[in-house]
């Protein structure tokens, strides 16, 4: 299957700043000055319309009434969370001229239409519309790479969305990029529930590219995800966590984000590619640090070399003590001085 792919680095970090914008464009621009700083690819919004999402009389989720209370409906908290066409494209046009991906996660067919337009090159999938056939689909026909969040889903349901996607991509005789997100589903999420080996467990089941969309406190469970092979990774941010609002406690704040990201990047170059070997860097400790083959006392021409003739000491540039037992009973062809390697050349001929 060949694919074509738009990101640009080993792990491609998305810094989700969803509705942490407050419905405030300016907070939404210094959210994506927050996200260029930090060195992020992405900087990803949340697109949606409140009248095609929820009922006007939807209770919200626990995490949510915990961070808003109770004095408004879910609908009527996403009606205020929500952002016009015309931001979006200024939001578009600044994510490029500050050189940052812009991305939003569309919960409706006219958002992703609108997306689309825009000229949006990745299309997410949110957690919660994994089961929504006739929206995944509508998705797919866009012909561009799509990240696919798994939380609160069974790997059969991950299934019956990739086949979904994969009918589209078939019938269009088109294969751009498929990257499943694992994700736990809560705001924020417990550590214990974290479950990274699902990283693993997708990767092996559908051979494709895994990343982890991370909702726990901190930013330890994300660059773990990293070292256990996560190509994508994203992470709420906001900038400040005392803002009013669903989201922002369990959001990064500008300084851990910039830290998550140069973590992230050290990891990146500390996997390697898995070949046990010396690094260049390790060549002079390696002589240092190993031992070679040495006279213990002042060793005569003609004498016999015995065991107890022999110490093991630093440097390791003469005969490795792996070799000990070539040099017992080996006749000594010149003087050889106490604490002195022993060579090869000093047993075989003159020197």
């Amino acid at each position: 299957m060949s694919y074509d792919s738009p990101f640009t680095t080993p792990c491609f970090i998305i810094a989700e700043a969803g509705v942490n914008h407050n419905g405030n464009i300016d907070i939404a621009k210094k959210l994506i000055d927050v996200a260029v700083d930090a060195g992020t690819d992405a900087v990803k919004f949340q697109t949606f319309k409140a009248e095609k999402l929820v009922t006007t009389t939807a209770s919200k989720a626990k995490y949510q009434i915990e961070n808003t209370g109770t004095s408004e409906t879910q609908f009527e908290m996403l009606r205020r969370l929500e952002l016009s066409m015309d931001v979006y494209k200024e939001l578009f046009s600044y994510c490029n001229k500050k050189n940052i991906i812009f991305m939003s996660a569309p919960f409706d067919e006219g958002s992703a239409d609108m997306l689309d337009n825009l000229g949006m090159n990745i299309f997410k999938i949110p957690s919660g519309e994994i089961t929504n056939k006739p929206l995944i689909q509508h998705i797919a026909r866009k012909k561009k790479p799509i990240i696919l969040s798994t939380g609160m889903s069974y790997l059969g349901e991950v299934e019956k969305a990739i086949s979904w996607i994969n009918e589209i991509w078939d019938e269009l005789d088109k294969k751009p990029e498929l990257t499943l997100l694992h994700c736990v589903s809560n705001y924020p999420a417990e550590v214990e529930d974290s479950n990274l080996l699902a990283i693993k467990t997708m990767e092996g089941a559908f051979g494709l590219p895994v990343g982890y969309s991370d909702h726990t406190p901190g930013i330890e469970i994300s660059i773990a995800a990293v070292a256990l092979g996560a190509k994508v990774i994203e992470k709420h941010f906001t900038i400040d966590r005392n803002m009013e609002g669903p989201d922002h406690k369990a959001s990064l704040e500008p300084d851990e984000l910039k830290t998550m990201v140069k973590a992230i990047r050290n990891v990146e170059k500390a996997i390697g590619n898995g070949i046990k070997r010396p690094t260049r860097n390790e060549e002079d400790t390696r002589n240092i640090a190993r031992r070679s083959l040495v006279a213990s006392r002042h060793i005569k021409a003609g004498e016999t070399v015995r065991l107890n003739d022999i110490s093991i000491k630093r440097p390791g540039i003469g005969i490795a003590p792996e070799l000990i037992e070539q040099i017992i009973n080996k006749v000594a062809q010149i003087d050889i001085k106490k604490d002195s390697l022993l060579e090869w050349d000093y047993f075989n001929k003159r020197v």
